[in-house]
C-alpha cells in the first residue's frame, strides 16, 4: 500500500485526492443502531449507500500509553454514558504519504496517536432484539501496509455486510516500532505473561478477537463462526495467528491474501547486526550515553521512536513478525504448518495476485520512463513483464503452493488456494494501466469488499465505466466465495450455489488445485492444476528467450536467489 501511494505521486494526482476522512463531519447517530455491550452502551449510524448499520471507533483495549507502551493490550475500561460511535478512530502513529490526500509538504510527517486501539463494525440492518439471536458469520479484516502504515477507515465493510448478511469487523493495531520491537529492557516489570512478547501488534489483533468473543453477539455475530482475513501485511498477520498459541480457539477460518509465512528469530530481531535490531534502535532512541531501561524507552517521544528508523542510508522498517516464543512459536511462524499441536487447525484460503510485483516495478526508474515527465511507460515491455512475472511467481510459490502442500500433507484442515488475474484497468493517455499494474499487489481488495473507492484519485483510471459490468460480476463471485467460506468453512459454489466449484488443494498430479479469478475475457472463474515451485521458476527464467540481455536476466536471478539461497544449485553458477 505504501508503494501504491508513491505511484499516485508519480502520476501527479496527489492534489486530486480527497482530504483525510478524519476532518469530515461524522454521520448522524441513528437510534436503530443502539446496542448495549458488556463495557457500555453504543450508538452508530446507517450507511446511506447500502443501508448497513455501522459503528466506528469502538475501543477494544486500554490506550497503550505510558507504562502500557510495549505491553500486551488490556481490556478497555467500561463506560456508562452512551458512546456515539460515528466518527473515525484516531490513526495509530505512522508516516504520511500521498495516499492520505495531504499537501506534498506534509509527506513524511508523523501523524496519529498511541491511543488508537479501536475497531469498526458493519452489520445488516436489524433491531437490537433481532441481533441478539441472528448468529451471523463474523469476518475480521486485518489491514495491510507493511505493518507500518494503514488504518481502519480505509476499509468500508458496509456493502459486504448488507448484501451477504455477515458482520464485518475492521481492526486497528499498533504498527511500526510501536507494534514490533524486541529488547530485553521491554520485558522488565511485566505483570502478564504476554508482556514478554515482542509482537505487540499481533497481541492487539488477538485482543480484538477476544473482544469479538465477548461483544459481537450484540451486533448479530456468531462467536462460533469467526473468520480472519487480511491482505499483504494483513495476510502475514493472518498467517501469524494460524500458528500463534495465544490465538487458539478465537477464530474458525482464515483467509491469507498475498501474505507471507516468514518470521525473524528473536535473537536476530533483538541483537542482530541489522540496524533495525531492537538493541541498536533503542540506543539511537536514547543516545549512546543513556542507560537503556524499559522506563526510559517508554518515555521516548513518538517522533524519536520513528526517528530511530531513519538512517543516512535511507528509511528502514522494523522487523514485522518476531519468533519470540510467546505470541509466535520460537521455531518460527511457519514451523506449525506441518507440526501437529503447533497449528490452529482451521480451514484456510491462501492466494496471491498474478502480477504482484507490477505495483513495485511501476516505481523502478530502471524499468520505467516518464512521458511528458509524468506518464509512466515501460522502457522495455518484455523485460518489464519478465521482471514482474518471475518474482510474482516466487511470491505465489512461497505463500500459496508450498504452505498449502505442507498443511495438507500434515493432515491439517482443508486448504483452498486462488490466483487473482484481473488486468482490465483503463488507460491514462499513453499509460496503459492494465499493462503497467495488471493484477498487481492489493488490486483484489475492492473486489472482496464490493466497492471500488479504495485508491483515491487512482480509482477513476483503474475502475472505469467500460470495465464496470464484468468487473462487478467478478467482484460478486469473489464476495460470494469469501462469505460462503466464512459461513460454512468451504467456499464450494458460493452463497448462491451457482459459481464454479472451488475444490480444495490436492498434491496429486494434475489435480485441480487452484481457482483463478478473472472475467470471461480472461478465461473466467475456473479451476487450474498448475503447480508452482522455486526450482521451476528459476529454470523457466534461465530459458526465457524474451529477455534479450544476459545481464538483465541475471539481475532477476540474483534478486530471487538473494531471498531463496537454497535455489542456487538450480542456477548452476550461470549468474555469478
Amino acid at each position: 500500500m505504501k508503494r501504491l501511494a508513491a505511484l499516485l505521486a508519480a502520476f501527479s494526482l496527489a492534489g486530486c485526492t480527497t482530504a483525510p476522512k478524519e476532518t469530515a463531519a461524522p454521520p448522524l447517530p441513528d437510534l436503530a443502531t443502539s446496542r448495549v455491550l458488556p463495557e457500555g452502551p453504543v450508538v452508530g449510524f446507517v450507511d446511506a449507500a447500502t443501508g448497513a448499520h455501522a459503528w466506528r471507533a469502538i475501543p477494544f483495549a486500554k490506550p497503550p500509553v505510558g507504562e502500557l507502551r510495549w505491553r500486551a493490550p488490556r481490556p478497555a475500561d467500561p463506560w456508562t454514558v452512551e458512546r456515539v460511535s460515528t466518527g473515525t478512530a484516531p490513526w495509530c502513529p505512522q508516516i504520511l504519504s500521498p495516499l492520505d490526500g495531504v499537501d506534498k509538504s506534509r509527506y513524511g510527517e508523523i501523524v496519529g496517536q498511541e491511543d488508537c486501539l479501536y475497531l469498526n463494525v458493519y452489520a445488516p440492518p436489524m433491531s437490537a432484539a433481532q441481533a441478539a439471536t441472528a448468529k451471523l458469520p463474523v469476518m475480521m479484516w486485518i489491514h495491510g501496509g507493511s505493518n507500518t502504515w494503514g488504518r481502519a477507515e480505509q476499509y468500508d465493510g458496509s456493502a459486504l455486510a448488507a448484501r451477504f448478511k455477515v458482520v464485518v469487523v475492521v481492526v486497528q493495531y499498533r504498527i511500526g516500532a510501536l507494534g514490533w520491537l524486541a529488547h530485553p529492557a521491554l520485558r522488565e516489570g511485566g505483570s502478564l505473561a504476554d508482556d514478554a512478547s515482542a509482537n505487540f501488534g499481533t497481541l492487539d489483533q488477538i485482543r480484538a478477537l477476544e473482544w469479538i468473543r465477548d461483544d459481537i453477539t450484540a451486533f448479530g455475530g456468531d462467536t462460533s463462526r469467526v473468520t480472519i482475513f487480511g491482505e499483504s501485511a494483513g495476510g502475514h498477520n493472518v498467517a501469524t495467528l494460524l500458528t500463534s498459541p495465544r490465538a487458539k480457539g478465537l477464530f474458525h477460518r482464515a483467509i491469507v491474501q498475498s501474505g507471507s509465512f516468514q518470521s525473524t528469530p528473536l535473537e536476530k530481531a533483538e541483537a542482530g547486526d541489522e540496524p533495525q535490531a531492537g538493541m541498536k534502535a533503542a540506543e539511537r532512541m536514547l543516545g549512546a550515553a543513556t542507560p537503556v531501561t524499559g522506563a526510559a524507552l517508554r518515555a521516548v517521544p513518538v517522533k524519536d521512536v520513528f526517528g530511530a528508523f531513519k538512517l543516512k542510508s535511507g528509511d528502514i522498517d522494523p522487523y514485522r513478525i518476531i519468533a519470540d516464543g510467546v505470541a509466535v512459536p520460537a521455531a518460527g511462524l511457519d514451523s506449525g504448518l506441518d507440526q501437529p499441536g503447533a497449528y490452529n487447525a482451521v480451514p484456510v484460503i491462501t492466494g496471491t495476485n498474478r502480477d504482484e510485483m507490477k505495483l513495485f516495478n511501476a516505481l523502478n526508474p530502471k524499468l520505467i520512463r516518464y512521458v511528458l515527465g509524468r506518464l509512466p511507460v515501460a522502457r522495455d515491455p518484455a523485460l518489464y513483464e519478465a521482471a514482474s512475472a518471475y518474482p510474482s511467481r516466487m511470491w505465489r510459490a512461497k505463500s500459496v503452493d508450498v504452505p498449502a502442500a505442507r498443511m495438507v500433507d500434515a493432515g491439517h484442515a482443508p486448504v483452498w488456494t486462488y490466483r487473482f488475474d484481473w488486468d482490465e484497468e483503463g488507460k491514462l493517455a499513453v499509460t496503459d494501466l492494465g499493462k503497467l499494474l495488471g493484477a498487481g499487489h492489493s488490486l483484489e481488495i475492492p473486489f472482496v469488499f464490493g466497492h471500488f473507492q479504495l485508491l483515491g484519485a487512482f480509482d477513476q483510471y483503474a475502475f472505469t465505466k467500460a470495465n464496470a459490468p464484468t468487473r462487478i460480476a467478478l467482484s460478486d463471485s469473489m464476495m460470494s466465495y469469501w462469505v460462503q467460506f466464512a459461513t460454512t468453512g468451504d467456499p464450494g459454489r458460493g452463497v448462491d450455489g451457482k459459481q464454479p466449484l472451488w475444490s480444495p488443494w490436492s498434491s496429486a498430479p494434475d489435480a485441480p488445485r487452484m481457482i483463478l479469478f478473472d472475467t470471461p475475457a480472461g478465461g473466467g472463474v475456473r479451476m487450474n492444476s498448475d503447480l508452482e515451485s522455486g526450482e521451476r521458476i528459476i529454470k523457466d527464467l534461465l530459458a526465457d528467450t524474451s529477455i534479450k540481455s544476459e545481464a538483465d536476466r541475471c539481475q532477476i536471478v540474483t534478486r530471487l536467489l538473494k531471498d531463496n539461497p537454497e535455489l542456487k544449485p538450480v542456477a548452476a553458477g550461470r549468474c555469478t
